[in-house]
């Protein structure tokens, strides 16, 4: 059977039924009844039963049908050859034996005289296919919009002057202080924000709703804080990084968490849309039973538990854009599949604070869990809105929408301002406001922030109030200097990318290299590394509108009809029905109805010839006769009297709204009008077009603008807009971006015009951007990754300053044309997105759409999220299909040498300087991860092999003894906790089990080792273990964090950084106690520490983090300028086997000499690593650097070993996967000699 354009169904039947199903007759229809037709015309939508639409017979001749002779380029075919004569109207007839474009219409059909057979079998489809119809009209009318359902307003706002009530006690100039809040609440005061919002009053968060997270001896430590003095508080503080206590601190955590669960139960109570905490202390730092970086309580992590506890959500968002990673939150959510946890931070390969490996693109989740832990690390300081937009467009909402999140929490932290002396870099307010857009397209507008950090007064207020705006429906600022993501962006992008691709489908192809050529030029233009300068911030304005939406509808538009073919699929009821539906959901009477007019000639003359516009008004006088014989000289077109008029006046009243946009009377605007415009030419209509309306707009736009306005062009009808294209192709002002049907040049209008290869021509090169779709039933989630991958992207570099979208509905699920299926929520969703750009800028105008009831809810849904509703929850069915991947994918290969921010790059040293050449040379991993649970990633780097292969803590135990696996382990020990002898209480991280891959119940955190973390979490302690010895008792001597810091800077752990002055370490200035951190081991330190022997085998490495109060870190020694040579025999015996390098002293032992886990200190352990085969599970050399574990004199007996007995150091107390960071200790063969139930171990 011929192919439809797009056609599944009996068409003259959907139409029918559909045109007459529905036939309440409104005061609108009856006017519409007593329009002229001609005798014997039935009303719209009727028809006789006996009557058949022509382009429901699926003839050869319909437009999109493929031609036999038709190639794929069309060179050289008849209907490329007929289709160049297209634009000659005063071409003669063709012979009717030849196949004619003309007979291609848009619409149209031959009449032949079907046989018995035929009309038999036409019955008995008719038969079938009306059931199916009317399932289809039903389920059409039955979605699941809330279109009808009270519209939810309102964002809520928590702000309470008692948080104001503590501060640093013995450092005035400490950042996180009262003045922060002072500074927020002048700038609401001053842009009218606080009357705009409904305010809540704070609220206590209580005990109960506290250990959803927190463990109760850790809340009952903090409680005990409003009863210490100074010199009290200080000695606790000090025993955490970067923190400091007040009296007043635990009053207002409490106070500042339960302000964020008041705005949860207003918000899934539909009291409010959304809104905002703004409180003090931070919390995202904050841990299971640890204070950390100015927080004490994680408010956001406590209210995803909370809202799943009471208010039964099942999925919970987290958005972390705080400089800082929000590794207490992480560590909560991080074996949780119900939060997704999304992080974009400063890391600096691991240099900047928390300085932990789990802050990296690697760490992605454990257990089941695995996923849905998102790290995106800037190494980088000066990063800027277009890097943060990247990110959100490329990673985080394609998997949220896959996600489907029922509520999204936002950690709000501003410290990534320019200006911010903590987070050094260059985003502006603007840049927020349009993270805070992007995200309220989620969970049904569901949306709450929370504050975290921001330490530059001014530019903490401004981006409070920028995202405040936001929430309150106001359009975000078009952006100061948009550009593309720089280089060092698109690295970490791609690596997250990468890493993800195995667990979510939406990221099938994401991350894909650059082709040579593409490389070459990114090479050439390439910016420099840009240093972060303190900018002056924008001053933001917000328009003054009279009202938000405009519309423009005329009835006389309806006095266009076809006078051979009541069944025309481009038939008046299209408008009325569409204004109907407006009106039954109050949306009509929601927006600003603006007067309609015609076009001028001059409007009409800046896209179309004088001669053409001349010939179209010659039609108003032309006989019935004539008008068919004119309509035919052009493709797909029918006339009548009418239908110049029409045509002008659906111009006009487009030209009209965009006056309005342009003036602020309105901010956007929805055009219902006919006859459609994208496929007119200059000189001819084409396809149901007439004028070309979005064009006409767009040169209206220019010339009332007085300069080159910036104009993108978005359509998405399911036909190729041939006309706009040819129109602007070599006009860089103008950005016109296409997604259509193409099949391969075989769609209407046919050709190759809608083709990818398609760029545009001379200086407007690079501005017509084709999306060809290549076959049927495209969806949302089709067109979602091509908004998300090349679309948005393009847009936010191109900065439009109006945004015109041709939108069509013909690619609507149920349109007769199409054979797509696009729903109104996936419409709804695409119109939101677009409306971040052009300060909120942005024109509907009707195009195409045949199916009555899709395109009324189609421009229903559309017109609510103007309005600015938040968008319906939309459920994707399926991934984005392969062929749709394809030809979005074709499009981004043509385009990345002219936009920037398609180019995602490869990145072949992942872990920049900790990438050691040596050990990862003869590594070899898949380019793409194969499975969950084994992710690898090209150019794999053996320093991080367990957490790129999937970290899970069970990735160890489900291996058997006869499997080839590599593994790692890490020693898990306790840390002393200040306070805790005086209390009675011992306060210990509580830590997840090695088998535990079922999920994590509330309060637990996994180890921060098994994804490389620079902190060890403790275990509790048993009855048979002997509790660490407080601090403050005296048992270990205090060591100030001054002189820890010069402690920890002897662990040289890079070449470079022996070399680098003491000021460039990174170090957070006047931070109580924070740990530096150790560069990460290099090539040449590797190299001349294990010499040869370092590349002998496949190896898995071992590593642990010392702690920075630890005592005895100042016995550490650097190592020395000869390096570890770890082929030498025993100093003492002069044996081979079983020896051991000491790391205090770096003289070589044998185990036989009582060396091998033997004690040389009376209170401290020192770490000895193997040489030559010391263990049936080692081989071959050790590589080693300066590392220690603190420890007591406990002794604890560990028989993992077949060869002997040896001793734990002092509070070790398990063994856990890990990949190594800094310090690295060993080395473990792919093969197990021991109990199964025991892994390769390693002392240290």
């Amino acid at each position: 059977m011929a192919r439809l354009k797009g056609a599944a169904l009996s068409t003259d039947t959907q139409c029918r039924r559909i045109g007459a199903g529905s036939r309440e007759t409104g005061p609108m229809e009856k006017r519409a009844s007593s329009t002229r037709r001609p005798a014997g015309r039935q009303e719209f939508g009727g028809g006789s039963p006996g009557r058949s639409l022509k382009k429901g017979l699926r003839s050869s001749r319909i437009r999109g049908e493929v031609s036999p002779t038709m190639t794929s380029t069309g060179q050289d075919s008849t209907t490329t050859r007929q289709r160049r004569s297209r634009h000659n109207p005063h071409s003669p007839p063709h012979d009717s034996s030849v196949t004619s474009k003309r007979g291609v219409k848009k619409g149209a059909l031959r009449h032949s005289s079907p046989s018995l057979a035929e009309v038999k079998k036409k019955g008995r489809m008719k038969k079938l296919s009306q059931a199916a119809e009317q399932d289809l009209i039903v389920g059409l009318q039955g979605l699941d919009l809330n279109l009808e359902a009270k519209t939810l307003c309102g964002t809520g706002l928590v702000f309470d002057e008692q948080l104001n009530e503590f501060h640093c006690l013995w450092d005035d100039s400490f950042p996180e202080g009262p003045e922060r809040l002072h500074a927020i609440k002048e700038q609401l005061i001053q842009d009218g924000l606080l009357d705009r919002c409904v305010s809540f009053q704070a609220r206590f968060a209580e005990k109960e709703e506290l250990m959803l997270v927190h463990s109760l001896e850790y809340i009952d430590l903090m409680e005990t804080t409003q009863y210490m003095n100074e010199g009290e508080l200080r000695i606790l503080a000090d025993t955490y990084d970067s923190v400091y206590l007040h009296p007043n601190s635990y009053t207002c955590a409490c106070l500042a968490s339960g302000s964020v669960l008041r705005l949860v139960d207003a918000v899934l109570r539909n009291e409010i849309r959304n809104g905002m905490a703004i409180v003090r202390p931070p919390g995202h730092h904050a841990q299971h039973s640890l204070m950390d970086g100015y927080c004490m309580f994680n408010h956001v992590a406590v209210a995803a538990r909370y809202a799943q506890q009471k208010h039964n959500i099942e999925r919970v968002l987290i958005v972390d854009w705080d400089v800082h990673h929000g590794q207490g939150t992480q560590f909560t959510f991080d074996q949780d599949p119900s939060v997704l946890y999304f992080s974009i931070h400063r890391y600096e390969q691991g240099r900047f604070w928390p300085h932990l490996k789990a802050s990296n693109w690697s760490t992605i989740g454990f257990g089941q869990g695995q996923g849905y832990t998102i790290n995106v690390p800037w190494n980088q300081v000066g990063m800027r809105d277009a890097d943060y937009i990247a990110a959100f467009l490329r990673l985080l909402l394609p998997v949220a929408l896959e996600f489907q999140p029922q509520l999204v929490l936002v950690a709000a932290g501003f410290d990534a301002l320019q200006g911010d002396p903590k987070g050094e870099m260059a985003t502006t307010p603007a840049g927020f406001a349009q993270l805070t857009h992007l995200l309220m397209g989620l969970a049904g507008g569901k949306l709450i922030l929370s504050l975290e950090g921001g330490y530059n007064l001014r530019a903490l207020a401004e981006g409070v109030s920028a995202s405040l705006h936001t929430l309150l429906g106001d359009p975000c600022p078009i952006l100061e200097s948009p550009s593309a993501p720089c280089p060092s962006a698109q690295a970490s992008l791609f690596c997250a990318l990468e890493a993800l691709e195995p667990f979510w489908e939406v990221l099938v192809r994401s991350a894909e290299a650059l082709e040579e050529d593409i490389l070459e030029e990114e090479k050439a233009e390439k910016e420099e590394e840009r240093p972060w300068q303190p900018s002056v911030l924008p001053v933001l304005t917000w328009p003054m509108l009279q009202a938000r939406t405009g519309l423009v509808y005329d009835q006389r538009m309806m006095g266009h009809y076809n006078l051979w073919d009541n069944h025309h699929p481009e038939m008046p009821q299209r408008v009325f029905r569409i204004m109907r539906r407006l009106e039954e959901l109050g949306l009509a009477g929601r927006c600003l109805t603006l007067p309609t007019r015609p076009a001028t000639d001059a409007e009409l003359l800046t896209c179309h010839s004088a001669e053409y516009v001349g010939r179209l008004r010659a039609t108003e006088k032309m006989k019935t006769r004539e008008l068919h014989r004119e309509g035919s000289n052009f493709d797909s077109i029918y006339i009548c009297p009418s239908t110049f008029a029409c045509a002008q006046l659906a111009t006009g009243s487009v030209c009209r709204l965009v006056e309005a946009v342009l003036a602020r009377e309105v901010l956007n605007g929805t055009a219902v009008v006919r006859p459609p415009g994208h496929h007119a030419e200059r000189d001819a209509a084409c396809g149901f077009c007439f004028f070309n309306s979005v064009a006409v707009a767009a040169r209206h736009a220019q010339a009332i603008s007085g300069h080159a306005l910036r104009i993108l062009i978005v359509d998405w009808d399911v036909h190729h807009g041939n006309g706009t294209q040819h129109i602007f192709e070599e006009d860089p002002s103008v950005l016109y971006i296409s997604l259509h049907r193409y099949d391969h040049g075989t769609f209407f209008p046919m050709g190759d015009e809608g083709a990818s290869s398609q760029v545009g021509q001379a200086a407007g090169t690079g501005f017509t951007v084709n999306v060809a779709w290549n076959g049927p039933r495209v969806g949302d989630a089709d067109y979602l990754a091509a908004w998300h991958r090349l679309v948005l992207p393009i847009a936010y570099e191109f900065n439009p300053e109006l945004v015109l979208v041709s939108a069509g509905f013909d690619a609507a699920r149920g349109d007769p044309l199409g054979g797509c299926q696009v729903s109104p929520e996936g419409y709804a969703h695409l119109t939101h997105l677009l409306m971040g750009l052009a300060n909120g800028r942005v024109v509907l105008i009707l195009e195409g759409g045949y199916n009555l009831t899709s395109i009324s809810e189609s421009m229903a849904a559309c017109t609510r999220s103007l309005l600015g509703d938040p968008p319906p929850l939309l459920t994707l069915s399926r991934p984005p299909l392969s062929g749709a991947l394809a030809s979005i994918t074709e499009t981004i290969q043509v385009h990345r040498r002219y936009w920037r921010s398609l180019r995602v790059m490869k990145v072949e040293d992942k872990e920049g300087p900790s990438t050691s050449e040596l050990i990862t040379k003869k590594v070899t991993q898949p380019a793409n991860p194969g499975s969950a649970e084994r992710m690898t990633t090209p150019e794999g780097n053996i320093l991080d092999i367990d957490t790129e292969k999937g970290p899970s803590a069970s990735s160890v135990e489900e291996s058997t003894p006869g499997q080839a696996k590599s593994e790692t382990a890490v020693v898990e020990f306790n840390q002393d906790q200040s306070l805790e002898a005086t209390t009675g209480e011992t306060t210990l991280y509580q830590t997840i089990p090695e088998a535990a891959t079922e999920g994590t119940t509330p309060g637990q955190t996994t180890s921060e080792e098994a994804v490389g973390g620079a902190e060890v979490i403790q275990t509790s302690c048993t009855d048979n273990q002997t509790p660490p010895t407080s601090p403050v008792q005296g048992a270990t001597p205090q060591i100030s964090p001054s002189k820890l810091i010069e402690n920890l800077r002897t662990l040289e752990l890079n070449i470079e950084a022996e070399k680098a002055p003491e000021s460039q370490i990174p170090e957070e200035e006047g931070l109580l106690g924070e740990a530096a951190g150790g560069q990460d081991v290099d090539d040449s330190v590797l190299n001349e520490s294990c010499g040869d022997h370092a590349d002998t085998d496949q190896v898995v490495l071992y590593a642990v983090t010392p702690l920075p109060w630890c005592p005895h870190l100042v016995a550490v020694c650097p190592i020395p300028e000869s390096g570890l040579d770890v082929t030498q025999p025993c100093q003492d015996c002069g044996v081979l086997q079983e020896n051991w390098v000491c790391l205090s002293c770096y003289q070589v032992g044998s185990r036989r000499r009582g060396w091998g886990g033997g004690w040389l200190g009376a209170d401290c352990w020192w770490v000895l690593i193997p040489t030559q085969s010391s263990l049936p599970n080692f081989r071959s050399t050790a590589v080693v650097t300066s590392v220690l574990i603190c420890s007591t004199t406990t002794k604890t007996q560990d028989t993992r070993w077949s060869s002997a007995t040896s001793t734990y150091p002092p509070g070790v107390t398990t063994v856990r996967p890990m990949s190594t960071t800094r310090w690295v200790l060993g080395r473990a063969s792919n093969t197990r000699t021991h109990t199964p139930s025991h892994r390769p171990s390693v002392l240290g």
